[in-house]
C-alpha cells in the first residue's frame, strides 16, 4: 500500500482548513473579541502540520487504489475532524476535548447536533467557524459521492459512476469534477445569502445560515433556530435551499450545460419529493385532526420540520415532540431515508430504496411467473450486476450498526427514546433526535462523555457510508 497520496492529499486538506480558519479569525478580530488569537494560533499548528505532510509526500503522478481509497475516505474525514476541534477545545466557551471533537464532527459530516448551550451569545468567530465546518464538509460530501464512493463501489454507489471514477486515477478526475460542482455549490451559497438578507437577517447571520442550509448542516447561530424568528419569510427560504441542498449537485451540472430536463426525468428526485410530499400532507391532516390553529403557520411548521428532517438539516422552528405519536414515527422515517445521492445530505439515501423496491417487484413477478425472465431496473435501465446485493447488504449493515449503537449508548444510562433516537440522528447525520433530552428543543451536553465518543463515531460511520470505515477493521485489508 502507497501510503504517500495519501498522506499528500490529507495535507492539502488540512491546508485547505488551515485557510478557512482565518475568516473566524477577522470576524473575532474585526469585533473585538479575544478568541482571534485562538483561531490564529491553530490556523499555524494546522497549516504546519498540512505542510509538513505536503512537503515529505510530493509526487509529479498521483494515482489510488482500491484500498488506498479507502484509506484516505477515512483518514481524511478523522484527521480533519480532530483539528478542526481546536478552536472549540481553546475557546473562551472552556469546552473539554470530547464535546470539541463531538462539535466539530458534527459539523465536518453535516450532522447539526450540539453541545453548545448559550449561542446568542457566543463569540462571533466560533459561530461562523461552525458554519464554515458544515459548509466545507458539504462540499467534501458531494465530491466523495461523486469520484470516491463509485470507485470504492460503496452501498450501490456504483450506480453513479462518472469519468471521475472509473480508474484508478481518481484525484485528478475528481479535482476537475471538484472545481465544477464547487461553483455551482458557490452560487447555491450566494443566492441564499441574498435571500435570507431580503428575508431580514443581518448580514452576519445571513451567511452563517446560508452556509448550514446550502450545506444541509443545521448549525444556528441561536439556541432555538428557526423558533427565535417565528417568520414565514426566512423559514420559506430555509426550505427552498434545504430542498436545492437535498439533490444530486451532478444534475445541476447537466443542467447548466443545457440539458435541464435531467432534473425532471430523474426518478430519484421524483421518489424525494413524493416521499416528502407525502409526509407533508400526512402530518398537515394529522395537525388538523387535532386542532391546529392557522392553516399556513401550520403548513409552513409542517413543511419545514418534514424537510428538515428528511433533508438531515436539523433546523427547528416549533417542537415537534409535542405533535403526540405519531409524527414522531413519521419523522423517525423521514431521518432514516435521507436525500439523493450526490447531495448533501445524509441517511440510507432514495436510489437505496428505489434499487429495494426494483428488486421486489423483480421478486415477487418472478413467483407468480417461475419461467420467466425478469430484470430490476433503476431509472428505466437494468440494474448493473452486484448493485443489487450491494444495497441489500447496506441495509442491513445499517440495522445493525443502528443497533449496536443504540444498545452501547443505552448502557451509557440513556432512557429508549433517547438512545434509538440518538444512534439514527447520528448514523443518518440529522442533528437533533427525538424526546425532551435531545429533541428540537434541547442538545447533546448533558450526555456523558462516553456517549458522545459513540455518537462521533457514529456519525463518522454513517458519513462514510459504513463500510468505509468498517473495511479497516478486517486484518485482510492490511495484508500485502
Amino acid at each position: 500500500m502507497n501510503f504517500r497520496p495519501v498522506l499528500y492529499v490529507i495535507g492539502l486538506l488540512l491546508s485547505v482548513l488551515a485557510i478557512s480558519m482565518t475568516f473566524p479569525m477577522l470576524v473575532d478580530l474585526h469585533t473585538g473579541h479575544s478568541d482571534w488569537k485562538v483561531f490564529f494560533l491553530c490556523a499555524i499548528v494546522t497549516s504546519f502540520f498540512g505542510g509538513m505532510l505536503i512537503l515529505t509526500n510530493t509526487s509529479s503522478k498521483i494515482t489510488i487504489s482500491i484500498r488506498e481509497g479507502f484509506l484516505l475516505t477515512s483518514l481524511s474525514w478523522i484527521a480533519l475532524c480532530l483539528f478542526a476541534a481546536l478552536p472549540f477545545w481553546f475557546s473562551e466557551l472552556e469546552m473539554t476535548f470530547p464535546d470539541a471533537v463531538f462539535e466539530a464532527v458534527s459539523g465536518i459530516t453535516t450532522t447539526g447536533a450540539t453541545v453548545i448551550a448559550g449561542l446568542d451569545e457566543a463569540p462571533p468567530g466560533l459561530l461562523l467557524w461552525r458554519a464554515l465546518l458544515q459548509w466545507l464538509g458539504g462540499i467534501g460530501i458531494i465530491v466523495m459521492a461523486l469520484s470516491l464512493m463509485p470507485f470504492l463501489n460503496i452501498g450501490g454507489m456504483q450506480l453513479f459512476r462518472t469519468e471521475s471514477s472509473e480508474n484508478e486515477k481518481a484525484l485528478p478526475r475528481a479535482a476537475q469534477l471538484a472545481t465544477s460542482i464547487f461553483v455551482i455549490y458557490l452560487g447555491f451559497t450566494f443566492i441564499c445569502t441574498v435571500c435570507y438578507i431580503v428575508a431580514g437577517f443581518n448580514t452576519f447571520n445571513a451567511v452563517a445560515h446560508a452556509l448550514t442550509t446550502i450545506s444541509t448542516g443545521g448549525f444556528s447561530t441561536y439556541d432555538t433556530s428557526f423558533s427565535a424568528h417565528d417568520d414565514m419569510a426566512k423559514e420559506f427560504v430555509a426550505i427552498i435551499f434545504m430542498i436545492c441542498g437535498a439533490l444530486p449537485f451532478v444534475l445541476y451540472l447537466k443542467a447548466f450545460q443545457g440539458n435541464w430536463g435531467v432534473l425532471i426525468k430523474d426518478m430519484q428526485i421524483k421518489w424525494f419529493f413524493g416521499i416528502l410530499g407525502s409526509a407533508i400532507i400526512i402530518l398537515l391532516f394529522w395537525r388538523y385532526l387535532y386542532g391546529a390553529p392557522d392553516f399556513l403557520e401550520t403548513l409552513i411548521h409542517v413543511t419545514f420540520s418534514a424537510t428538515s428532517v428528511m433533508t438531515g438539516t436539523g433546523y427547528s422552528n416549533t417542537d415537534y415532540g409535542v405533535w403526540r405519536n405519531f409524527p414522531v414515527a413519521i419523522f423517525f422515517f423521514l431521518m432514516v431515508v435521507g436525500g439523493c445521492a450526490g447531495s448533501t445530505t445524509c441517511g440510507i439515501k432514495v436510489f437505496r430504496f428505489q434499487v429495494l423496491y426494483a428488486v421486489t417487484v423483480t421478486q415477487v413477478r418472478q413467483l407468480l411467473n417461475p419461467h420467466g425472465v425478469f430484470v430490476p431496473m433503476y431509472n428505466n435501465e437494468p440494474l448493473p450486476t452486484g448493485v443489487p446485493m450491494a444495497v441489500m447488504s447496506f441495509f442491513f449493515v445499517y440495522a445493525l450498526c443502528f443497533s449496536i449503537l443504540a444498545i452501547l449508548l443505552s448502557l451509557t444510562g440513556l432512557d429508549f427514546i433517547t438512545a434509538m433516537s440518538a444512534s439514527a440522528t447520528a448514523i443518518s447525520n440529522v442533528g437533533p433526535g427525538l424526546g425532551p433530552i435531545i429533541g428540537p428543543a434541547g442538545n447533546f451536553a448533558s450526555l456523558s462523555d462516553t456517549a458522545k465518543w459513540l455518537l462521533s463515531f457514529g456519525m463518522i460511520l454513517g458519513r462514510l457510508e459504513l463500510f468505509t470505515i468498517l473495511v479497516l477493521f478486517l486484518p485482510r485489508f492490511w495484508r500485502p
